[in-house]
């Protein structure tokens, strides 16, 4: 048994953490560049939100949205 965690630790430590490893390793050099995971993370979150506002903005327009207090029966 613990030969399988220990595949499983070398699996993480050394196949699947090398990436992440080489960008800790570039911090040094050049900040921008080792945190590029992170800018590719808040552009995706940043492009989620504006598409959610837009779809708000679409259902209060078109008066569909039912902004009744009452509209959930745990409300009432």
């Amino acid at each position: 048994m613990k030969a399988f965690f220990e595949g499983i630790q070398y699996l993480f430590v050394n196949i699947l953490f090398a990436p992440l490893d080489f960008l800790r390793s570039l911090e040094l050099s050049s900040w921008f560049v080792a945190n590029t995971i992170n800018w590719i993370f808040m552009i995706i979150c940043a492009a989620a939100m504006l598409y959610w506002i837009k779809q708000l903005r679409i259902f209060d327009a078109a008066g569909t949205e039912n902004q009744d207090t009452t509209a959930h029966s745990f409300l009432k």
